[in-house]
């Protein structure tokens, strides 16, 4: 990577990097259950931080911050990195990390409507 011609073919560019994926049909039911799965796993984690720091009977909006930002947390503050690391548009990332608030704001508001009197 040090050698002169290695640099002037960097700089000339493009650098691309690629995802594969197998053969076929594309299907989305495979990843609908993952991300369902997902959402599943970071409402545990979430529900489980919520019920070590808050009592039942805890006020909504108390509930609805703690869940909210623990949720927003695991949906959203690992995406720049992609941006960082492989050069992802930061537009596309930012749309991103807005879904995750949109999830995470369901999340808490789910928490705190059905949080324990």
């Amino acid at each position: 990577m040090k050698k002169p011609e290695y640099i002037e073919k960097a700089n000339k560019g493009p650098i691309a990097l690629i995802t594969l994926w197998p053969g076929g049909p594309p299907a989305m039911g495979t990843s609908l259950l993952l991300w369902f799965l997902y959402s599943v796993v970071v409402g545990v984690f979430a529900g489980y931080l919520a019920g070590r720091a808050l009592p039942a009977g805890a006020h909504y909006l108390s509930v609805f911050r703690l869940v909210g930002t623990s949720a927003f947390m695991a949906y959203s503050l690992a995406l720049p990195q992609q941006s960082i690391w492989y050069k992802k548009d930061w537009a596309t990332t930012m749309k991103s990390v807005f879904d995750g608030l949109v999830y995470a704001l369901l999340t808490a508001g789910t928490f705190g409507w059905l949080w324990p009197r």
